[in-house]
């Protein structure tokens, strides 16, 4: 068998695995919007701690189809969100915080990795985006203050990681700064929940929706700004350079 076939053959499994973790990571986040839905809490907290592995795992499978290796801190970012989500369930208040602090390690990897992207290359864009931002997160965490409580600290703490991610993913694409937005947007809605503002209808489906394509589109998006940008290459045999031109392996990110 030549190396070229064997590439394809490569190739063509990896191509079944990315596209079968995106269809898993599909099903299951309908799965557990239905559930939210529907109020089922076993299949809600049975579907949670699997969305972010099977997006970390598509992932790394997706690149590793288009022969490059995805952006190092890109699993740990999703690993990490994960995780906060497993502890976020718990309940409980140091449950809570330790989840906080999960999230937050998530969005100094984001950040890192935005920045290392080329992120901020434009800086006279990087500066307006980061006033819009700012404006936005000193008018959010103002009117949220006396609310909060013991958490005025840790939340503003942690939003103001956030909106560095929703700056520096705005300076990669469409994609990668309206998924940076609808992160902020998912844990705006959680901290009015904190602070026991009244609810909106299906407000756990919302923040959760957001949170799950937020997630989607910073994934996908980082992978495509590694393509372009050609940072994440893998050299040597079986990489980018050596490898065949795979029909759909774009696909798999789409």
């Amino acid at each position: 068998m030549s190396i070229r076939t064997t590439t394809r053959a490569v190739l063509g499994g990896r191509l079944r695995s990315a596209t079968g973790l995106l269809t898993g990571f599909a099903a299951t986040s309908a799965a557990h919007l239905g559930a939210l839905l529907t109020d089922t809490p076993v299949l809600r907290h049975a579907t949670k701690p699997a969305l972010m592995p099977l997006l970390a795992a598509h992932s790394v499978t997706a690149a590793a189809t288009a022969g490059r290796e995805a952006p190092k801190l890109l699993a740990p970012a999703l690993l990490l969100s994960g995780g906060g989500d497993v502890l976020l369930q718990l309940g409980d208040d140091t449950a809570f915080l330790a989840g906080m602090g999960s999230f937050a390690a998530a969005h100094v990897c984001y950040v890192t990795m935005f920045v290392r992207q080329g992120a901020l290359s434009d800086r006279r864009r990087a500066l307006v985006v980061a006033a819009a931002y700012a404006t936005a997160w000193a008018a959010m965490v103002g009117r949220l203050w006396p609310d909060l409580g013991d958490l005025q600290a840790p939340v503003a703490g942690y939003s103001l990681l956030l909106a560095s991610t929703a700056v520096t993913s705005a300076g990669l694409g469409w994609r990668t700064g309206v998924g940076g937005a609808l992160f902020l947007l998912s844990d705006t809605l959680i901290a009015t929940k904190l602070a026991k503002w009244r609810e909106l209808p299906g407000h756990q489906f919302w923040i959760m929706a957001t949170y799950i394509l937020a997630q989607y589109l910073l994934a996908t998006g980082a992978l495509r700004a590694a393509e372009a940008s050609g940072s994440a290459e893998v050299s040597g045999p079986g990489g980018a350079a050596d490898a065949p031109q795979w029909p759909g392996a774009r696909a798999v990110t789409a």
